[in-house]
């Protein structure tokens, strides 16, 4: 047995690998794009993916959708066959805006966390383009499923499972997460799987469930296929790779990285986060940062609050400045020791992965 191409619909994946959205301007049309050639499935992120627009800091709303839509035709330009995507996060205050451009642009895959998208099915409506909620549960899963079958009779195209040892916001509480007893992933793989699978009946209907969070090497990749999994979601091992949108030094902050450095920290929004410890963070646990312009991106962040603007943070780092912005990582950025292509990082995890599943 080899690795299976992942069939999502219509749409037909030759490596079951889905690049992992990454904010802010950490996947952009360069890195999706290079995944999408290769077989796989590019992820634009569109968290406040307008930050390289001249007008960001006057009209953010607007540069961020015109940026959307800008990195998602040119990502369909270099990659006119491939599968690509977009991540974006309920918790967007743009996130209706977002959502109904991506679809306009006739993006393949919307993937949304980080709240409930209780209203996606209705956005793509009359398109081609499949939802992917983001869980963490058996419970959210059945929870998200129930509310589309009920409102739109409509059921997930596919179902992101993150498990503990991704990066950025995590899910999970901050107890959960620094419990010896962290649920396992290919656990909360089974139980996502028989939450959903009324649903797939019904509809009649595959609906893929992909593994995410952790996932370091081809053997990560077979053994999570083996579990149940249609495939896996990867961010940070694409980090490390030539075609990623980030600054080098960003870059190589993963390179670098040990593992005593990746620690769990607490975002502006009350979620709990994983990043490279770095002077910013050793900055912001003894401190607050004054906040001179709120970019009003996410729902729950209060400006009056906040001990720092993650949006400001998050920019600082993928422009290159990683002593005072926030790196965020999974759990194993301090396994990357080189640089890489896409092409070769996706050839060796195949190689890797095959050898187990053979």
């Amino acid at each position: 047995m080899k690795m299976p191409v992942l069939k999502i619909g219509d749409l037909v994946a030759k490596v079951p690998i889905i690049q992992g959205g990454m904010g802010i301007g950490v996947s952009l049309h360069k890195l999706a794009s290079a995944v999408a050639n290769e077989g796989g499935i590019g992820v634009i992120s569109g968290v406040q993916i307008g930050f390289n627009e001249e007008d960001f800091e006057t009209n953010t709303q607007e540069a961020n959708i015109r940026a959307l839509k800008s990195e998602i035709r040119k990502a369909r330009e270099a990659s006119p066959n491939g599968i690509l995507g977009v991540n974006l996060l309920v918790a967007m205050n743009n996130y209706k805006e977002a959502v109904k451009a991506a679809v306009e642009e006739k993006i393949n895959i919307i993937i949304s966390g980080a709240g409930l998208p209780s209203e996606l099915p209705s956005f793509v409506k009359n398109s081609d383009t499949k939802i992917a909620p983001v869980v963490s549960s058996g419970r959210a899963a059945s929870v998200i499923s129930k509310l589309w079958d009920k409102r739109y009779s409509y059921a997930p195209d596919l179902v992101i499972v993150e498990g503990t040892e991704a990066g950025g916001h995590l899910g999970f509480s901050e107890e959960q997460l620094k419990d010896g007893n962290k649920p396992l992933l290919a656990d909360i793989i089974k139980d996502v799987i028989e939450a959903v699978k009324p649903f797939s009946e019904k509809y009649k209907k595959n609906i893929p469930i992909i593994a995410a969070g952790g996932i370091y090497t081809g053997e990560d990749i077979a053994k999570h296929i083996s579990a149940g999994a249609s495939g896996v979601q990867m961010a940070t091992r694409f980090v490390a790779t030539e075609e990623c949108d980030a600054h080098i030094n960003f870059k190589m902050a993963y390179v670098n990285s040990t593992k005593d450095e990746i620690v769990i920290i607490k975002s502006p929004v009350g979620m709990p986060g994983r990043a490279i410890r770095n002077d910013f963070i050793k900055k912001i646990e003894h401190e607050k940062i004054k906040i001179l312009k709120c970019y009003e991106c996410l729902k729950p962040c209060n400006r009056m609050t906040t001990n720092y603007c993650i949006s400001k943070a998050l920019i600082d780092a993928v422009r290159g400045n990683i002593k005072d912005g926030l790196i965020f990582t999974g759990s194993n950025s301090y396994l990357i020791n080189k640089m890489s292509t896409v092409k070769e990082l996706i050839n060796e995890l195949i190689m890797e992965a095959d050898t187990v599943l053979c």
